[in-house]
């Protein structure tokens, strides 16, 4: 079992750093801080795009890594 879990562990990682490094830079600016960004199509679907997808799945597995490592500190 504890094999198995490190295993899965090291899997997440992995997959966890490739996804972060696909993932591009959200630099707005202080501009958009000061007039509050826009409001565009873009924006409201963003979710529905491939980055908004990476993001999520990103957020997903780090989640993921997360419970796994407490896991594998109760285990050990």
């Amino acid at each position: 079992m504890k094999t198995f879990l490190i295993i899965i562990y090291a899997i997440v990682a992995v997959i966890l750093t490739v996804l972060t490094l696909m993932q591009s830079k959200e630099d707005e600016g202080a501009s958009s801080t000061i007039t509050g960004g826009n409001s565009s199509f873009y924006e409201k679907n963003k979710g529905r795009t491939k980055e908004g997808q990476l993001k999520k799945i990103t957020i997903i597995l780090g989640v993921v890594f997360i419970v796994l490592a407490i896991i594998l500190g109760i285990v050990y």
